[in-house]
């Protein structure tokens, strides 16, 4: 079985996105390097046509970290936001969402998309679909859950220095504490620090 791992682009304070849901100046720094990442295509779903382009250092991490990526596991309200990125992942192959609803009707047949509304049949189904790969849990309420459920293995941020003050949680309406072990990756990039914890078992 691969590993889970939460993941999300995150504030100095610890907000993936304003009330509103608007990640403000978050990602900033997808686009502001001159390093594409490679595999253009494959990663490039900003909409826009143009590759993410960021420093030399966040490309080598970005770079191995979407491509160890088998399955994403998301809530309903990103997959509402994103419609899905449109049955086209940023990376990995399959995405489950936690959700009470079923997946729309009719919305892109085509897509490996599985939506489950209990987090540890979430990644139970992850696990199956990515095999050896990573199982990549995006941060918010339904990440905070999962890791509050003893799910998660690892936690990996990427620090964007901006302050928000409120808005979205990295880990949602969490209880209690959760220790991490010392940081085993501190990377430096333009406009961004990429951070991973191991899980304190």
């Amino acid at each position: 079985m691969g590993s889970v791992i939460m993941h999300n682009v995150v504030s100095v304070d610890g907000f993936i996105a304003d009330k509103n849901d608007d990640v403000g100046p978050l990602h900033e720094w997808y686009f502001n390097g001159d390093t594409p990442i490679e595999g253009d295509d494959e990663f490039d779903h900003s909409g826009s046509g143009s590759p993410f382009k960021v420093s030399k250092a966040s490309a080598e991490y970005v770079r191995s970290t979407w491509t160890a990526i088998g399955t994403i596991v998301m809530g309903r309200t990103l997959f509402d936001l994103v419609n899905g990125w449109e049955g086209r992942p940023p990376t990995g192959d399959h995405v489950v969402v936690v959700s009470h609803r079923p997946k729309p009707e009719g919305w892109h047949p085509e897509a490996s998309y599985h939506f489950v509304d209990d987090v540890k049949a979430a990644i139970d189904k992850a696990q199956e679909l990515s095999g050896d790969r990573l199982v990549a849990v995006n941060a918010g309420e339904v990440g905070g859950q999962i890791l509050a459920a003893g799910l998660v293995d690892e936690v990996a941020m990427d620090v964007v220095p901006v302050v928000f003050g409120s808005g979205k949680r990295y880990f949602g309406g969490i209880d209690g504490q959760h220790l991490l072990e010392d940081p085993h990756v501190v990377i430096q990039g333009e406009g961004v620090l990429h951070l991973r914890f191991k899980v304190r078992r």
